[in-house]
């Protein structure tokens, strides 16, 4: 079965708000995260409660959609953290479809096809972006709930093997300097 993002997910833009030095709420910024959608340091709350509406601050399980600019990834809201809101850089799509896992819908908007296909329909001059509406129209293959575990266990055991092999060619590279270091003493 496929469905419209659209159809099985409520998509809204980020907040905008000007960050304070100490706040109540974390600001969810692209600066915050790789290109794979990954945090990249420690979050500080950098809002003031009193600039948030109750409907823009993060549940576990939204999904994050950087549609700005060239990294167009998607990041899954864990809400593990303290209350945080999105950026105006990120859409942030919350799954209304309890057939579909948030998890699986990043992996796949994370997937290369799909960001492909996003980035040939972004539009813009000096800064490209992707639009609500693309973004509401891509269709979406909602197989069985253990199929999609399925794939993420896939995924994740792929991703593990990579982070592994990276890990070899490290102590491998590091292992050959050190024998070479030792031929020239």
């Amino acid at each position: 079965m496929k469905a419209a993002l659209g159809h099985i997910a409520n998509i809204q833009t980020g907040v905008f708000a000007k960050p304070v030095a100490r706040g109540e709420i974390v600001y969810l910024q692209a600066k915050h995260f790789n290109e794979r959608g990954q945090l990249t340091g420690l979050l500080h709350p950098d809002l003031n409660a009193s600039q948030i509406t109750e409907k823009h601050l993060l549940r576990q399980g939204d999904i994050l959609f950087a549609a700005k600019g060239t990294k167009n990834f998607t990041a899954l809201y864990e809400g593990n953290n303290m209350p945080a809101v999105a950026s105006t850089s990120f859409f942030v799509i919350r799954l209304q479809e309890m057939n579909v896992l948030p998890e699986y819908l990043t992996w796949f908007l994370n997937h290369p096809n799909t960001q492909r296909l996003l980035k040939g329909k972004a539009r813009g001059t000096s800064i490209v972006s992707i639009s609500k509406s693309v973004l509401a129209e891509l269709e979406i293959p909602v197989p069985e709930i253990q199929l999609q575990e399925l794939i993420l266990k896939i995924h994740h055991l792929r991703n593990k093997e990579k982070e592994l092999k990276q890990q070899i060619e490290t102590l491998r590279e590091k292992q050959i300097q050190q024998q070479i270091i030792k031929v020239l003493k």
